[in-house]
């Protein structure tokens, strides 16, 4: 467990108080954009499979469970996940100057599911990691999973103000027509929510990819998706 704790600190650490900061800028401008992403990108995938391995190993050994929420909750794991990929998935493949090198998408009028929120691929994180945080309640799910809902939430924090500063004004007219918050620029009226820009090639992919994972996931992971704890595989 104590391994778990210390790769989840070192997870958070590398993305909140180095990306997105000034002293990422501090980097950058010695090493260059590039050496820097590639560096971050290494690091990042060392901290996953830390905090996977760590994870595994503190659960096995065996983990307290804090709370039981009983199945009801369990059940809803199919309308959230979905909702989570929904979100993720075309947030992934929409271009959006919240991405690296994508600066210029800024100049266009957000379309698709940037009206909903300009962080669609972090919010879709955060459902999934908050469903599997309040549905499993053992001790080394709370690190673990809270440790990416905690990262999700942040870090749209911070991306909103690194974008701030490194692109001045053509950053305001992007934030000014989106929300992080979902929802909230729709509500204030900032936008409109266009459904039938909603449906289209990323829909479809994000489909697809809940229904991998959905089938998959009681073989990959141990742990059966439906009601009734039923396995195709």
């Amino acid at each position: 467990m104590t391994m778990l704790i210390v790769a989840a600190a070192a997870f958070l650490a590398l993305h909140l108080l180095i990306a997105g900061t000034r002293l990422r800028d501090a980097i950058v401008g010695a090493i260059g954009e590039g050496p820097y992403l590639g560096l971050f990108s290494l690091a990042s995938a060392g901290g996953i499979t830390w905090l996977a391995i760590s994870y595994n190993a503190a659960f096995a050994q065996g983990s307290e469970q804090l709370w039981d929420f009983g199945p009801g909750v369990s059940h809803l794991g199919l309308i959230v996940v979905v909702l989570a990929f929904l979100l993720g998935v075309p947030g992934l493949l929409t271009p959006n100057p919240t991405a690296v090198g994508q600066a210029a998408a800024a100049a266009r009028e957000p379309t698709g599911v940037l009206r909903i929120t300009r962080h669609p691929f972090l919010w879709g994180v955060a459902l999934w990691a908050a469903f599997h945080l309040a549905a499993n309640g053992d001790a080394a799910s709370v690190v673990f999973f809270g440790t990416f809902l905690a990262l999700a939430v942040l870090g749209t924090f911070s991306i909103d103000a690194k974008r701030a500063r490194k692109m001045g004004d053509a950053w305001t007219p992007f934030a000014r027509q989106t929300s992080n918050v979902p929802f909230a620029a729709i509500l204030a009226g900032r936008t409109s929510l266009k459904l039938g820009e909603l449906f289209g090639v990323p829909m479809l992919a994000a489909v697809g990819a809940f229904l991998a994972v959905l089938f998959l996931h009681a073989w990959a992971f141990g742990a059966s998706p439906f009601p009734g704890g039923w396995a195709p595989f």
